[in-house]
């Protein structure tokens, strides 16, 4: 090691642990370590900032010595997409030619009209925000998605608040920036290749509070091409940040990847229709489409296991949650994709113990769904080939068999047919002096549908003043569950009437 190497190095120990350098070191030392716009430096100053206050006398000398200023003008600070024109030399060959000049172009007929006459803007960036012109975006060669691609990528790279020290007012720049990106995409029904990019590099560093919701907007459009990254560069951080976080942000992350998953969904749904076309809208095979979905799927599944736990079953949570697998478990049916994945143990039990009748409705909805697409799947062979398998028969005939017997025989906590399924001794049943706790879980005394059954009785004996539960039997149980369904039940009406009303047909099998 050389003299300066060791000074510099005399001198990284000297700020961080002074106690331990007692030796003096000359004022003008040339810095060979440098970390010049390393996300992990800027991150280490924001803790010293909060930590310690204003940086020492030692640290700003330090800090110049390193962070050499830029000779180059900062240009767009307020990152503003430009406002839409054309260059001067277009400008002057539409008075020899028959160009349309962009300041022109106000309606959609007159983008129609004179789209062979447009030349794509002076600034690209001025697409943005700009619903006619990103029409126009949509519809012209590579040459124009390059210029997009590298203009947004250094945009996006200069802006990031958590890669350079910035200030309130560059943060709230930066929202309003990558809001307008969303907005773009939400518009082209496809992501931009440098958001994606972008996500890839900055997650890692991301403190999840920093721009959080427009963060997880970007995820929402990442294309299907792009799952080889997802694991290393998507999955692995939002997994860091999601045990340690707030509520909010597991509802938004949860809610991010489900709309991912739609998107997913319907990209390829267009691809099918291209396909009819001959147009070339996807670059991914169906096999690994396939194969991407169960992956987001299964990373769902862990998350909303680990979320539910931390926030104790959350009825907010638990909405955003059903919402994802009520998508998962029509997509045979629905997006014509060869996949079924049941929903997770510590999804299922917690929804139908909820005492929430919304959810456990839509949760016997799911089931529903789910047995509608695994009887139209069994009766194709060639699914063999995909992610369908015994074993998914096996998982959903063992959740079948105990919500019927929850909601249905009466047999809440006795030996289940699941592995992870709840089930107590008699004794300790015995231990908690409730009587008839079989039945502390069936269509009237399960705690989310109590209330449906206090109001039938009470319509239909508004003398007694009892509520005697034991009235709802023999005839008057087909009357009760005709009330719940004149509810709005509509989930459990379609699940008891395809799984318990048909026993002979009761489970699926492979």
């Amino acid at each position: 090691m050389t003299s300066a190497s060791l000074q510099t190095l005399l001198w990284k120990y000297k700020i961080f642990a002074p106690e331990i350098v007692t030796v003096t070191l000359p004022t003008k030392t040339k810095m060979l370590f440098r970390t010049f716009s390393h996300p992990w430096k800027t991150a280490i100053d924001n803790v010293k900032l909060r930590i310690h206050g204003t940086p020492s006398a030692s640290q700003l000398t330090l800090k110049c010595m390193e962070y050499p200023q830029s000779q180059k003008k900062e240009r767009n600070t307020k990152l503003i997409p430009p406002v839409c024109s054309s260059n001067a030399e277009s400008l002057a060959e539409s008075e020899k030619h028959k160009f349309f000049s962009l300041e022109q172009l106000q309606t959609f007929p007159q983008l129609l009209q004179n789209i062979q006459y447009l030349e794509p803007p002076a600034q690209i960036g001025s697409v943005v925000g700009n619903p006619l012109l990103l029409h126009y975006f949509s519809l012209k060669d590579k040459s124009v998605f390059r210029r997009m691609h590298y203009w947004m990528g250094h945009t996006l790279k200069e802006g990031c608040p958590w890669y350079k020290m910035l200030n309130q007012e560059d943060e709230l720049n930066f929202k309003v920036f990558l809001e307008e990106v969303f907005k773009a995409e939400c518009f082209l029904q496809r992501g931009f290749l440098a958001c994606e990019e972008f996500l890839w590099k900055s997650l890692r560093f991301w403190d999840g509070c920093c721009c959080q919701s427009q963060v997880l907007q970007l995820v929402r459009w990442i294309s299907p091409n792009s799952f080889s990254e997802m694991k290393t560069y998507l999955y692995q951080p939002l997994l860091k940040l999601f045990s340690i976080s707030s509520l909010y942000f597991k509802y938004e992350v949860l809610e991010s990847l489900r709309e991912l998953l739609l998107n997913m969904l319907n990209c390829h749904m267009q691809a099918d229709m291209a396909t009819e076309s001959n147009v070339d809208v996807l670059n991914t095979t169906q096999v690994d489409l396939i194969s991407s979905l169960a992956e987001l799927i299964h990373f769902v599944n862990r998350l909303s296991t680990v979320g539910l736990c931390l926030e104790n079953n959350s009825t907010l949570l638990m909405n955003v949650i059903l919402d994802f697998y009520e998508t998962v478990s029509d997509i045979y049916l629905k997006y014509n994709l060869p996949l079924v994945i049941m929903l997770p143990t510590g999804v299922f039990y917690p929804a139908l113990l909820s005492m929430n009748s919304a959810t456990l409705d839509q949760l016997c909805y799911i089931m529903y769904r789910y047995r509608i697409n695994l009887v139209a799947a069994k009766q194709k062979p060639e699914i063999k080939k995909f992610k369908f398998s015994h074993q998914i028969c096996q998982e959903y005939n063992r959740y079948l068999s105990t919500i019927v017997g929850y909601l249905w025989t009466s047999q809440a906590f006795q030996e289940s047919p699941c592995p992870q399924g709840i089930q107590l001794d008699p004794e300790v049943l015995e231990m908690t002096r409730v009587k008839d706790h079989r039945k502390g879980f069936n269509v009237v005394f399960h705690p989310a549908l109590m209330g449906y059954a206090m109001l039938f009785l009470k319509k239909m004996q508004p003398e007694d003043t009892t509520l005697n539960f034991k009235f709802i039997r023999g005839a008057r149980w087909g009357w009760y569950q005709e009330f719940l369904y004149s509810q709005g039940l509509q989930g459990l009406k379609l699940f008891i009437e395809s799984s318990i009303c048909h026993a002979p047909q009761e489970k699926v099998r492979h």
